[in-house]
C-alpha cells in the first residue's frame, strides 16, 4: 500500500468510524433502559437492517441501470453469510441487548476491542505480518480505551451484559473482515447492500414479530435513533468502512480506538453524559497510539486466502 492509498484508506475509516460513534448513544435512545424501556432490541437489530436492506434493493437497481452492478459468484456466498452474520445480526443485537442493562460508557468497550479483534483477523486473512511495534502500539491503545472505560463505568458490570458486549465484539470483527474481503471485486457500497438485501427473509419477518403495537407509545428520541442506526451505522457508514479496510485493514482498524471517545462526546449532547478533563486525557494517550501505529511496518507475506 503506497502512501496515497494509505491517505485514503485513513480518511475513509475516519469517515466510517465517525458515523459509527454515534452507534452507542442512538441505540441507547433507541432501546431505553430497564427503568423506561422503549423499542425492543430485536425490533431495532432486525429492523434497521430491513429499512436498510429495502434501501439497498434500490441502489443495487440504480448500479444495474448505471451498468455497474457486480453480482455475487459462487464463492462469494458464504463469505456474505459470514458477513451478515457479524454486522447484520451479532453485533447489533447483542450490543442492544446489553446497552439495556449497562450504559452507553460501558458498552463503549466494544468499540476499543474491536481495533484489535479486526486487526488481528486482518492479518490472519490477509497474510500480514504487522511488526512488533504496531502490535506494542495497538495493545497499549486498547489496554488504555478499556482502563478508561473501567475507570469511566465505575468498575466492571458481572452477569449477562458483559457476555453480550464479548460476543458483540467478536462478531463484529469477523463481520468487518468478511465484508472487507469482499469489497475489492464487488465494491464497498455494493458489499453492504448485498448483504442486507440477502439478509431481508430474515430481517423483515423478525422486524415486524417484534415491532411495538403501539407506535406512538414510543418517544420521538427513540424512533430518531432508530432511524440513525438504520441509515446511517447499518448502511452508509459501511460505505466508508469497507473501503477504508480493504485498502488496509490492518492499519485502519486501529482508527477505531478514537471511537470510544467519539462516542462520548456524542453522548454529551444526546444523553446528558458530562464530558471530564480525564476523558480528554485518555483520549490524547489514545490518539497518540494510533499515529504511532500507524508508522510502523506491515509486511505482506502473500495473497489472501
Amino acid at each position: 500500500m503506497n502512501r496515497t492509498q494509505e491517505k485514503e484508506a485513513l480518511l475513509w475509516g475516519l469517515v466510517g468510524v465517525t458515523l459509527f460513534a454515534a452507534t452507542l448513544p442512538m441505540t441507547r435512545l433507541a432501546v431505553g433502559s430497564t427503568d423506561a424501556p422503549q423499542l425492543s432490541p430485536w425490533f431495532v437489530t432486525f429492523g434497521r437492517a430491513a429499512v436498510a436492506g429495502l434501501l439497498s434493493i434500490g441502489y443495487l437497481l440504480w448500479q444495474r441501470a448505471q451498468g455497474r452492478l457486480n453480482l455475487p459468484v459462487r464463492a462469494e456466498w458464504p463469505l456474505l453469510g459470514i458477513t451478515a452474520f457479524g454486522v447484520i445480526v451479532g453485533f447489533p443485537l447483542f450490543l442492544a441487548l446489553a446497552l439495556r442493562h449497562v450504559p452507553s460508557t460501558h458498552g463503549a468497550v466494544v468499540t476499543a476491542l474491536l481495533p484489535l479483534s479486526t486487526a488481528l483477523l486482518g492479518a490472519l486473512w490477509y497474510r500480514q505480518r504487522p511488526s512488533a511495534g504496531f502490535w506494542a502500539c495497538a495493545v497499549l491503545g486498547s489496554g488504555l480505551v478499556l482502563g478508561f472505560m473501567v475507570w469511566r463505568a465505575g468498575g466492571l458490570y458481572l452477569g449477562a451484559a458483559n457476555v453480550y458486549l464479548l460476543i458483540a465484539m467478536t462478531t463484529g470483527a469477523l463481520g468487518y473482515i468478511g465484508g472487507a474481503r469482499l469489497t475489492p471485486r464487488l465494491g464497498a457500497e455494493q458489499v453492504i447492500c448485498w448483504v442486507l438485501v440477502c439478509s431481508l427473509p430474515l430481517t423483515l419477518p423478525v422486524a415486524w414479530w417484534f415491532a411495538p403495537a403501539m407506535p406512538s407509545s414510543i418517544g420521538a428520541m427513540s424512533w430518531a435513533g432508530f432511524l440513525y442506526v438504520a441509515l446511517f451505522s447499518m448502511w452508509i457508514g459501511f460505505f466508508a468502512w469497507y473501503r477504508a479496510l480493504a485498502l488496509g485493514a490492518v492499519r485502519v482498524s486501529q482508527i477505531q480506538l478514537i471511537q470510544p471517545f467519539l462516542s462520548l462526546l456524542f453522548a454529551v449532547p444526546l444523553l446528558g453524559e458530562h464530558l471530564d478533563t480525564v476523558t480528554l486525557v485518555f483520549a490524547v494517550a489514545v490518539i497518540a497510539t494510533v499515529f504511532m501505529g500507524k508508522r510502523m511496518p506491515i509486511q505482506q507475506r502473500g495473497a489472501p486466502a
